[in-house]
């Protein structure tokens, strides 16, 4: 089974993702990118239930060094931006260069475990993503790929947020 980096946003998430990409013939490394995920006892959670998941699957976890204030600079003048605007794309952007950068760097291709979510533009995610040449189009979310993932997360008992992570839509969600 060859190796690919899962750009991983979340353990709920890349349940599903593993799967998928273990019928493709892929054992996935979970790279555990999320600079935007605040605060940072947000991240450290959603990192914690990362590894919880590698060990139940068996696969490697690596995480990214958070650095919220570059990612800050990234989307600078897109903070009042709706869900899934400009600055959920340069968000997209800045996770999947370092998830390149990463894969590149093992020599590997990668994906990104964004897809899985009904919340995010699988479109939008192909776009950015194929500007890297090892990047590989998975839409996760089909054949009910969402709804397997919120089984496996009460199966695995993993911690589900209720925000995409950033505090932009953390106030957005709390507004609504």
């Amino acid at each position: 089974m060859d190796k690919c980096v899962l750009h991983t946003c979340c353990g709920p998430c890349a349940s599903h993702c593993c799967y998928v990409l273990a019928d493709a013939g892929k054992k996935p490394v979970l790279f555990y990118s999320n600079s935007n995920i605040s605060p940072f006892e947000e991240f450290v959670r959603r990192w914690e239930n990362v590894k919880k998941l590698a060990g139940i699957l068996g696969v490697e976890a690596v995480c990214d060094h958070w650095d919220h204030e570059l990612w800050l600079e990234a989307v600078k003048g897109h903070e009042t931006d709706p869900e899934g605007g400009e600055r959920c794309r340069l968000c997209f952007a800045f996770n999947l260069k370092r998830a390149y950068e990463f894969a590149s760097a093992r020599g590997l291709e990668f994906t990104t475990s964004l897809t899985v979510s009904p919340y995010k533009n699988s479109k939008t995610l192909f776009e950015v993503g194929e500007a890297f040449p090892n990047f590989l189009k998975f839409d996760f979310k089909k054949k009910d790929g969402y709804k397997h993932s919120v089984e496996l997360s009460k199966e695995y008992g993993l911690y589900r947020q209720n925000y995409c992570g950033c505090e932009f839509s953390l106030s957005q969600r709390e507004k609504e």
